[in-house]
């Protein structure tokens, strides 16, 4: 008889071993049953195989039907988790991705703000520009109505000067 490897093996090798199925006999009793154990011994041997056959026979192919659904679960299963990796690589990158996108709006909002700041700030220049002329203009202006009056109240005490009569020089 041909013996598979495997696990069908180990089940046929295990069935075929004789089974002792009563007290031990040593050589120095003598039974009158002797023969009849051993007829039943071979009986047995034939019947264990035949049913071990037969157990094999009948659940061998579900377990190589079972054992194949197994194997389609576990490639089904790599697939399943090669799938899933690049969907959790693509999630990574569409989550850098609005990062990325969050950090170029914060950077267009704080340049606008730059922007309107840099806007003030030259406004701020030029009105401090046209008052520093306007106050030197009126700085000036005051000066010269100041030197203007200088000169006029001048020209009066000259005048007062002038008009008040002068007593005459005896000679």
């Amino acid at each position: 008889m041909e013996q598979p490897e495997g696990k069908e093996g180990f089940l046929l090798e295990a069935a075929a071993a004789p089974r002792q199925t009563g007290p031990a006999l040593d050589s120095c009793e003598a039974s009158p049953d002797e023969g009849l154990i051993e007829d039943l011994a071979v009986i047995d041997k034939k019947a264990v195989e035949q049913l071990t056959e037969g157990l094999i026979s009948h659940y061998l192919p579900d377990l190589r039907r079972s054992k194949l659904a197994l194997q389609e679960l576990t490639q089904n299963q790599v697939v399943l988790l090669d799938t899933l990796e690049q969907e959790i690589s693509k999630f990574r990158e569409c989550n850098s991705i609005l990062d990325i996108n969050a950090l170029f709006s914060e950077a267009k909002h704080y340049h606008s703000k730059l922007v309107n700041i840099r806007k003030e700030m030259m406004m701020l220049h030029e009105k401090t520009s046209k008052l520093k002329k306007r106050a030197l203009k009126l700085q000036q202006k005051r000066q010269k109505e100041e030197l203007e009056r200088e000169q006029q109240r001048e020209k009066e005490l000259e005048r007062e000067r002038q008009l008040t009569a002068k007593p005459a020089r005896r000679t």
